[in-house]
């Protein structure tokens, strides 16, 4: 009898530290999931959005005599390491696919910028032209500089004087007329007149609130297909506004203006930075959608294909039913796998 009963004691002796050691061990794995798990919550949800786990206990209804606390405890934590490789594994593939759809979108604003720089030489190519930068900024001080001197300046603007000969005096202000009416014509002050009737038929918003009238004004005039005006005053708004409640609104419809007006390569540079600068804003999933419908408009169908599905992992849960419909429908036009 005495024999079993040191045994026991023995054995009672042995299993005190085995589980103190096991429950240290434990809360290490525990310590450690915790920080990894922090580290991966501020790297998905940079705004500080907590995530709470949802664990359950694997043990069901089991009487509580029946298991082991630390075997519970363990097989929780195998769970919670599991779910965090697999979270780990989507954060890396969601970090891949923006990564290639940023490269898409630079290589895209190189090429428009490019684009715009060509038009910008072509431009300026006229000799006529090209004197205009210079009487543009004091036209009056440069008629005045001229007109002193008519016989010195007029062989420099027109070669052919020759009949402007006998009077000195009003040759002078005739050579002097064409840099001014040149001029003119680039500032384009001279508008179509039922262009300035149309724009004058936009009535300006008053209420008050200085950052509510500006985005009101440029939706109207984008409602009245006035484009190039629309993204002035919606570019301004951007600018003047950035950190307002319609910035989100503001920056997705000056992208809309672009693509109206048959500018995707703009179009696409404007709704990509609506996105990835303010992903939360009100129209971020708009201008995601929108961004591949100006990209399937410029032939880019692979890029296209590449935003319907970040919209998808991005957005797919909460979009509205339209919104999801129309991505559904820019996946068909740019020939996406289903």
């Amino acid at each position: 009898m005495r024999f079993p009963l040191v045994t026991a004691l023995l054995l009672a002796s042995v299993a005190a530290p085995l589980g103190a050691q096991t429950d240290t061990a434990v809360k290490l794995r525990v310590d450690k999931l915790e920080k990894e798990m922090k580290a991966v919550q501020r790297k998905v949800f940079p705004n500080g959005v907590s995530l709470q786990p949802e664990i359950t206990p694997t043990g069901g209804t089991a009487a509580a005599g029946t298991t082991n606390p630390v075997a519970d405890l363990t097989t929780r934590v195998d769970s919670l390491e599991s779910q965090l490789r697999a979270l780990t594994g989507q954060v890396e593939t969601n970090d891949n696919r923006l990564k290639k759809l940023e490269d898409a979108v630079k290589a895209l604003k190189a090429d428009s910028d490019t684009r715009l720089k060509a038009l910008e030489g072509t431009g300026a190519v006229p000799a006529t032209v090209t004197t205009v930068p210079a009487v543009t900024p004091a036209p009056s001080t440069t008629v005045a500089a001229v007109a002193p001197k008519p016989v010195s300046t007029t062989p420099a603007i027109a070669p052919k004087p020759a009949a402007a000969t006998p009077p000195a005096a009003k040759p002078a202000p005739a050579a002097a007329k064409p840099d001014v009416t040149v001029a003119k014509p680039a500032s384009t002050t001279k508008a179509d007149p039922a262009r300035k009737a149309a724009i004058a038929a936009v009535e300006i918003p008053d209420t008050g609130d200085a950052a509510e009238d500006a985005y009101s004004y440029g939706y109207r005039l984008w409602s009245a297909k006035l484009y190039p005006e629309a993204q002035v005053k919606l570019r301004e708004f951007s600018q003047k506004y950035a950190s307002h409640k319609r910035a989100s609104y503001a920056q997705n419809l000056l992208g809309r203006a672009y693509l109206d007006e048959g500018k995707p390569n703009l179009a696409s540079v404007t709704f990509y930075e609506n996105y990835t600068k303010n992903p939360k804003g009100e129209r971020a999933s708009e201008s995601l959608y929108w961004l591949g419908v100006a990209l399937t408009r410029l032939k880019k169908l692979p890029d296209a294909c590449k935003v319907y599905d970040e919209f998808n992992d991005v957005y797919g849960a909460k979009a509205s039913a339209d919104l999801k419909s129309r991505v559904a429908k820019g996946r068909t036009d740019a020939k996406c796998a289903a």
